[in-house]
């Protein structure tokens, strides 16, 4: 059970409609809003905006609230020109839902304000002070003149730089044969990831080339040094000139087949007494066959013996 007890006021009071403060379609701020700018005084110029900020109504929440009062009447707008270029904002509150065509009517009675009269001070220009010295026009041939015998230089005396001593001719400057610039030029054909070697590092490429084939190497072992050295795996060689220079700098001992040791070189494996005695049978068979010969028969006495005759094969023979 709700019980309401009012005492009226005895004076400041502004009548509302219930229908302006049960409103369905405005919020408690639009509500707030309006009965704030009908309780004002007559005369008084105090913007929306003002009265959101005196009611403690957010921007957001301003925004949707005059959104609201416009779109159900309750505030018109209109903008003008007035002199010297001024555009003002002419804002309409009633208590009752108006129309545009009402609002039009109403506002056409108000007198048009005019800014200019209590403009603030910031919008006309204040006074100048005049810079010091009469104006000189700018320089128009080129650099201003400066006197040489004035300028000092305050840095320090450099030394003498001597030239640089020619460069010893190195191994880098000894000619390359011949094998090994072919070599390096087929190979690309070993990889395409080695199609893009730039053209610029063929030189370095041959010298490093040269010292393998110096040292012994065939150009057969350096192709497969290479290829050894590429990715199988499918992943992509982004630079295959640093690759090649990488796989090429150390140069490895030649393998020397006469100097090497007996016990190291490897043992052929000798067929054992059983193996010896066998020979291949040299007959049509879908595997190689081995057999033991009694002489020098060259197929095994499978090959030899006929195949017996079947009883169809007889029968036919005596027939014809």
């Amino acid at each position: 059970m709700i019980y309401r007890h009012h005492i009226a006021p005895p004076r400041a009071f502004t009548q509302f409609s219930h229908d302006l403060i049960r409103h369905p379609r405005l919020s408690s701020d639009a509500v707030r809003l309006l009965t704030w700018q009908l309780s004002l005084p007559d005369g008084a110029g105090e913007s929306l905006s003002r009265t959101a900020g005196r009611a403690r109504i957010g921007a957001c929440a301003f925004t949707r609230a005059k959104r609201q009062l416009k779109e159900e009447g309750f505030v018109h707008e209109r903008r003008l020109q007035g002199p010297g270029g001024h555009w003002v904002t002419h804002q309409l509150i009633s208590n009752v839902p108006l129309s545009a065509a009402e609002a039009a009517k109403i506002l056409a009675r108000m007198p048009v304000h005019t800014p200019s009269v209590d403009a603030s001070p910031q919008v006309a220009p204040s006074a100048r002070i005049p810079a010091a010295g009469a104006p000189t026009p700018p320089p128009t041939d080129g650099h201003p003149k400066k006197d040489p015998g004035e300028k000092t230089s305050h840095h320090p005396t450099r030394p003498e730089r001597k030239p640089d001593p020619e460069p010893e001719p190195g191994p880098e400057t000894t000619e390359v044969p011949e094998t090994a610039r072919a070599l390096v030029a087929a190979l690309p054909c070993l990889s395409p990831e080695l199609r893009r070697v730039p053209r610029g590092m063929h030189d370095e490429l041959a010298r490093l080339a040269s010292r393998w084939l110096a040292a012994g190497h065939a150009p057969t072992a350096i192709r497969t040094h290479i290829l050894r050295g590429l990715p199988d795996d499918g992943t992509p060689v982004h630079r295959p000139g640093g690759l090649l220079r990488y796989l090429l700098r150390d140069v490895p001992p030649t393998p020397d087949r006469d100097t090497s040791p007996t016990a190291e070189r490897p043992t052929p494996a000798r067929p054992s007494s059983r193996l010896a005695a066998l020979r291949e049978c040299e007959g049509n068979h879908v595997q190689a066959t081995l057999f033991r010969p009694a002489g020098d028969e060259t197929r095994c006495p499978r090959c030899l013996t006929p195949p017996p005759l079947r009883a169809g094969a007889s029968t036919a023979v005596r027939r014809a």
